[in-house]
């Protein structure tokens, strides 16, 4: 829409002062071009050394930059929110070679869990879009001992803390876990470490909704199969074709939802999310008998369990008593 002055001139005026409304549309480009580039740290090409690369000079008027990064951060969660529903049936992102399996292997409830059952639970806070959120899981040291031990060691030590997933693919995976996802400026390397540490094979359990496995090397490099040291991601379907290929060591219990919505967010060419979704903390906890569903609706099924009394403050053990 045009501006009452200039809709008031005549075609030949207008013609007249189309050069400088160019260039003022051009400044105008630019200046938003340069708030871009302060929003997200700038990457430096490969081989090239960081200290080589001159950050350009912030504007003068520019509001401080955690307030724009919150702001584009917060913008680009409200739009990915605004998905809902699965994707039309030939549409879901899917890497070509894996395809979902029709017959869902079966997850024992917990809900159902005898009360003189043991379970050990993994309780990972994920701050994204502005909030924490939670994602409980039950660990299998009985079939993936190894690697449950490893990754006992890995939340003991604070190894997981602060680090960010690194891959996110709607209907399929959400992954974290890489060490170098703790620098923003090692973004191109995202998804590459943790190699210095890794774990024998102990592949038993399938890939189910809500699986937990550890990500490897090819069988190109890697025969034996072993699963990286750090790295795990979430199975967000039923996959067959994954089977016999990962080691499955865990299983959600609560916050299948919560992953759903990291694997929506705008990602970029290697299925990175673009705005940062920080894995801030797991706690680990010994939980007996099943597990009592809460009111809220939560995972797959409209259900979300309560804390075990382990994972709960003391307000929320006294109000647990209380009612």
């Amino acid at each position: 829409m045009l501006s009452p002055l200039v809709a008031n001139l005549s075609l030949p005026q207008v013609l007249k002062i189309r050069p400088i409304l160019l260039s003022a549309f051009v400044a105008a480009l630019a200046f938003n071009a340069s708030q871009a580039q302060l929003i997200s740290p700038t990457v430096p090409a490969p081989d090239v050394p960081a200290a080589a690369a001159t950050p350009a000079p912030a504007p003068a008027a520019l509001p401080p930059i955690e307030r724009l990064a919150t702001e584009a951060q917060q913008a680009l969660f409200k739009a990915a929110d605004r998905v809902t529903g699965p994707a039309e049936a030939g549409t879901s992102i899917r890497p070509a070679g894996r395809k979902q399996s029709f017959s869902a292997p079966k997850v024992e409830d917990p809900a159902t869990w005898a009360k003189d059952s043991h379970h050990k639970l993994a309780l990972m806070q994920v701050k994204f879009g502005g909030t924490v959120e939670e994602i409980m899981f039950e660990l299998y040291p009985q079939d993936a001992p190894q690697t449950v031990s490893n990754f006992l060691d890995n939340v003991e030590t604070g190894a997981y803390n602060g680090l960010a997933f690194h891959r996110a693919i709607q209907g399929f995976i959400a992954q974290t876990g890489d060490p170098l996802t703790s620098d923003e400026a090692a973004r191109e390397r995202w998804g590459t470490g943790g190699e210095g540490k890794t774990v024998p094979a102990e592949i038993k359990r399938n890939h189910s909704k809500g699986a937990v496995a550890m990500g490897r090397k090819s069988d190109k490099v890697n025969p034996s199969k072993s699963s990286n040291g750090y790295q795990f991601y979430f199975s967000l379907g039923n996959y067959g074709s994954l089977d016999g290929k990962y080691t499955v060591f865990g299983q959600v219990v609560s916050g299948i939802e919560v992953l759903e919505r990291i694997s929506k967010m705008p990602v970029d060419s290697n299925d990175c999310p673009i705005a940062r979704i920080e894995l801030k903390s797991i706690k680990i906890m010994d939980h007996q008998g099943p597990m009592y569903v809460s009111a809220k609706s939560g995972n797959g099924d409209g259900r979300k369990f309560t804390k075990p009394a382990a994972a709960r403050g003391p307000f929320e053990r006294f109000l647990s008593r209380v009612w």
